[in-house]
């Protein structure tokens, strides 16, 4: 098994964090940020994302007979990564999720219907799995009844802007998936911990909505978005523990650099570390999600648990060691810390991937017996 990746998504990933890193980071945060507190923020960053569909990021995963570049799973890995680590203000990571729900269970109807959009960036699709007072994927309330679906999903990251949701409803075999047209829902605004990325609420009451896919499909759909989001939690992780690191090289603090001090060589070590095993975790998971391995489960858990650690950790970690400009609203910081909370919250919370890595240990362990 090789846990390498290819020589294109090591270019893309090239392109993309050299992008990002020009057109993303803090300070473009920091005017998200005033946006939204204002509450004239756009949508998104439209001129970005126009250079985004244009590069085919988009289009990655969607087939070549719809417009696409039919690349694999490890390129939306690396856009992941790169759009978490430069904290990107464009709907990438959502419409990348939402594709993934199309390749996986979508009908050829369906994926012709819609790929085409979703490749040129016409198209912003969102995943729609939170509900609010609920923190399991599985736990789910929202109803269809005769083809129209009823209910509320908060908050939906990047919905604003949004012309397509995949949204999970509850079913007599367990929660799957249906595709909803924005346009025929209501969008309200929530506000959230992270200032900058904008969330919604998404209403529906009798809206109309089409099936994709069977309960077994949401669950394999669960385990790739698992991957995918490991890799966007690591990229915002690095971010966090790249400043920290060059914070602590530089600050005197009595007569020295504060990196100097064990306590903060321990701490700063321990983020890489954590950094490291979560990304080995999310390169196996990456790898049986392309070779389709029947472990994927066990291993999109285990890469979803080890990166939200190590996203928690630095982030927190993050705030501290910068001491106390770490905590004011003229740090850095914030952003890190904020979308990490945020992140953390989104498709379950830690122990309900805890739970699931067990149980997959188990069912392993079974079938060995």
């Amino acid at each position: 098994m090789n846990f390498d990746f290819s020589d294109d998504a090591k270019a893309l990933g090239e392109q993309a964090q050299k992008l990002l890193a020009e057109r993303g980071g803090p300070a473009k945060a920091r005017l998200a940020m005033g946006q939204n507190e204002e509450g004239g923020a756009p949508d998104f960053d439209a001129g970005l994302w126009a250079e985004v569909a244009g590069l085919g990021w988009t289009a990655a995963r969607v087939p070549e007979a719809h417009g696409g570049l039919g690349m694999s799973a490890e390129e939306s890995a690396m856009l992941a990564e790169a759009a978490g680590e430069h904290l990107a203000c464009v709907p990438l990571v959502s419409t990348l999720l939402a594709t993934e729900a199309l390749l996986l269970a979508g009908t050829a109807e369906q994926q012709a219907r819609w790929f085409p959009g979703i490749a040129s960036g016409e198209v912003i699709a969102v995943p729609a799995w939170n509900e609010p007072g609920i923190a399991s994927p599985l736990g789910v309330a929202v109803r269809v009844e005769g083809g129209r679906i009823s209910g509320v999903k908060a908050p939906v990251a990047d919905l604003a802007g949004a012309q397509l949701a995949i949204v999970a409803a509850a079913g007599a075999d367990g929660p799957s998936l249906w595709i909803v047209e924005v346009s025929n829902a209501r969008v309200e605004a929530v506000e959230t911990l992270d200032l900058v990325r904008r969330h919604g609420r998404l209403v529906m009451d009798g809206t109309p909505a089409e099936p994709l896919g069977t309960a077994a499909d949401y669950l394999a759909w669960l385990d790739r978005a698992a991957v995918i989001l490991a890799f966007e939690a690591m990229g915002t992780a690095r971010a966090a523990m790249t400043m920290t690191v060059e914070d602590a090289k530089t600050r005197v603090a009595f007569g020295q650099t504060i990196g100097r001090y064990q306590g903060v060589k321990h701490k700063c070590a321990d983020m890489y570390i954590k950094l490291e095993l979560a990304r080995a975790h999310a390169l196996h998971g990456l790898a049986l999600l392309e070779a389709g391995g029947a472990e994927l489960t066990q291993a999109a858990s285990a890469a979803r648990v080890a990166s939200l650690e190590a996203l928690t950790f630095t982030v927190e970690e993050t705030v501290q060691l910068h001491g106390g400009i770490g905590f004011t609203w003229e740090s850095d910081c914030q952003f890190y810390y904020r979308r990490g909370r945020t992140l953390t919250a989104a498709l379950g919370a830690r122990g309900f991937w805890a739970d699931r890595l067990v149980r997959a240990l188990e069912l392993r362990n079974r079938a060995a017996a």
